[in-house]
């Protein structure tokens, strides 16, 4: 289909060489066997039966939301989560559903070639599977609360995170298709408020690209990077790169570590999405030249392109510029939150 960048490949990389060499210089990496010692991963790889008795040993009955697109005889084959025709709605539907039911009815559907795409995506794992994290502990991640991604074959289309992201296999193979982040205006992304899953998402089909509608998404796919995990192998996916993901099995798992950003333990609103809406209503009727004006602003004083903007200025006057106590950024967003609210209650 393309010929894409490869993935540099580790084992037995250290925490602290994640932390300290490779998330700094935000591209992705393949962590091969991060989690090849987890009872899950061994739970799967033996049948999709003891992979579902294994989750089931640890649910507590909480009700989970479930996405379902049903079978369609003439676009089933893309088993998205995606838009309709006319970006009015989705093709899709989400219900609450026990965690051992919907389990139950993936197996039922493991042969069947003409069933529902279904996905529990995000669960918070801990509020549903208590114990689990016990039983399958990270020690890069000993604070962070892991989300839970389950399901059968079905695939999400390419957005992007606001946090950094380990994402790893545990019960499937999925296939990861990445974009850096100057790829953006070549992957047509979609509308900001009206999302499937609350992020933009790219508009394009990457499995059947139109070319003719979409003709920049061939400078993209030049540009992507594509790799493959098996049970066991974890994906760092950077801040704001665009991720394409297929789950290639009947019954597929994914366990991911989002620790900073929008998912940071003490971020608060307005969020980095929210922030970009709010610098699009202040700058959207600006010509080109005041545009270009405003970006030499903002390469001084967020990008830091020259000149450190406080290297210059007596400590006690760096105000924003400088260090803040978490009291002063909250009173600061705080502020921008009213507009936020007044904006999406009009």
């Amino acid at each position: 289909m393309n010929n894409f960048k490869a993935i540099p490949e580790y084992r037995d990389l250290s925490a602290k060489q994640l932390f300290d060499e490779v998330v700094p210089e935000q591209q992705p990496i393949v962590l091969r066997g991060f989690a090849g010692d987890w009872p899950m991963v061994a739970a799967a790889k033996k049948t999709p039966n003891e992979f579902k008795e294994y989750l089931c040993r640890h649910y507590n009955g909480k009700k989970v939301t479930i996405s379902a697109a049903p079978y369609n005889e003439d676009k089933c084959a893309d088993k998205r989560f995606f838009y309709n025709d006319d970006l009015s709605g989705f093709t899709f539907v989400s219900a609450q559903e026990r965690l051992d039911l919907f389990l139950r009815r993936l197996i039922d559907l493991k042969n069947e070639e003409q069933g529902p795409a279904l996905s529990m995506q995000s669960a918070l794992t801990e509020s549903i599977l208590p114990g689990l994290l016990e039983d399958n502990p990270s020690d890069f991640f000993p604070n962070v609360k892991p989300r839970l991604w389950v399901g059968n074959e079905g695939v999400v289309d390419t957005h992007y995170d606001g946090t950094d992201n380990i994402a790893c296999v545990v019960a499937g193979r999925r296939r990861f298709t990445l974009f850096a982040p100057d790829q953006t205006s070549n992957l047509y992304p979609g509308p900001l408020e009206f999302t499937p899953a609350g992020v933009p998402v790219s508009l394009v089909n990457l499995r059947k690209p139109d070319f003719d509608r979409y003709p920049r998404f061939k400078t993209a796919l030049h540009n992507a990077y594509h790799v493959e995990l098996a049970p066991g192998d974890a994906l760092f996916i950077p801040m704001l790169w665009w991720h394409h993901v297929e789950s290639l099995d009947k019954i597929n798992g994914l366990m991911n570590y989002w620790w900073n950003g929008s998912f940071a333990e003490d971020a608060t609103s307005p969020n980095f999405l929210d922030s970009m809406k709010i610098a699009i209503l202040a700058m959207r009727d600006l010509t080109p030249k005041q545009r270009d004006a405003w970006r030499c602003l903002f390469d001084h004083y967020l990008f830091k392109q020259g000149v450190d903007p406080v290297s210059y200025i007596p400590k006690h006057q760096h105000h924003l510029l400088g260090e803040l106590s978490p009291d002063y950024i909250r009173v600061v967003k705080d502020h921008f939150v009213k507009k936020i609210t007044k904006i999406e209650a009009y």
